[in-house]
């Protein structure tokens, strides 16, 4: 089932929901300019569809995945299929522009906490 992250989650929470996938992460979605994420998803194309359905904007959201077990930036992985937008000049599974990656990084060191 997927969630929106609003406020924060621990780690632990988190590793429960990746237990619950029978996996070793989860897909998030998330929005840079709302500050939020979604989790939980089958796949980030249904996070994402989520977060428009409440109001985001598909420029400001990005698919990442999480490692629970891992620590610190090394827990996120930036690695999507919505992440290719070539009119935003991403052209790979990545997200490509630094900034980006900084932003979604304190995003979610802010709604993931120990």
């Amino acid at each position: 089932m997927i969630q929106i992250i609003k406020s924060p989650i621990t780690r632990s929470e988190l590793q429960t929901i990746t237990d619950q996938l029978y996996s070793d992460f989860v897909k998030a979605v998330v929005d840079i300019q709302k500050e939020i994420m979604a989790i939980g998803g089958e796949l980030h194309s249904d996070e994402e569809a989520l977060l428009m359905q409440e109001g985001s904007v598909q420029h400001d959201v990005w698919g990442i995945n999480l490692y629970p077990s891992m620590e610190g930036e090394s827990m996120i992985e930036f690695d999507s299929m919505i992440n290719i937008r070539p009119s935003q000049g991403n052209r790979s599974r990545s997200v490509e522009d630094a900034a980006t990656q900084a932003r979604i990084i304190l995003i979610v060191k802010k709604l993931v906490t120990e």
